[in-house]
């Protein structure tokens, strides 16, 4: 059995500028596992910085509201809401609260640095 509590997970700056705290990863953990989880957070008034990944991401929002930008379009988003970005897609998101926005993210199949290009 894994169980792994947020706060034991050591707080990176991503590539992309968020505040990143991965929780699972099958490179890393002793499990089988097609996808990685991190939990993730963009300041009030910040934004992550444009990036492309090869594979597919969803992020769930957890706290706070913000913007989604994903190629042409642009879309508000809030807590409780669920974001799908496809493979390969021109991606970002932006703060547009008060507090922090938070929010899960899952690549599927699990993230690698040479999958990613930070624009």
């Amino acid at each position: 059995m894994l169980i792994k509590d947020l706060k034991d997970c050591k707080e990176i700056l991503a590539g992309d500028k968020t505040i990143l705290r991965e929780l699972l990863h099958p490179d890393k953990e002793n499990i089988k596992l097609r996808y990685s989880l991190a939990h993730a957070i963009v300041k009030a008034g910040d934004k992550s910085t444009p990036h492309k990944l090869k594979t597919s991401e969803v992020y769930y929002i957890l706290e706070g509201e913000g913007i989604m930008h994903i190629n042409n379009e642009s879309e508000k988003v809030k807590s409780a809401q669920v974001i799908y970005i496809p493979p390969e897609s021109m991606q970002y998101i932006e703060n547009t609260g008060k507090s922090d926005l938070k929010f899960l993210c899952i690549v599927d199949p699990a993230w690698k640095k040479e999958d990613e290009i930070i624009i």
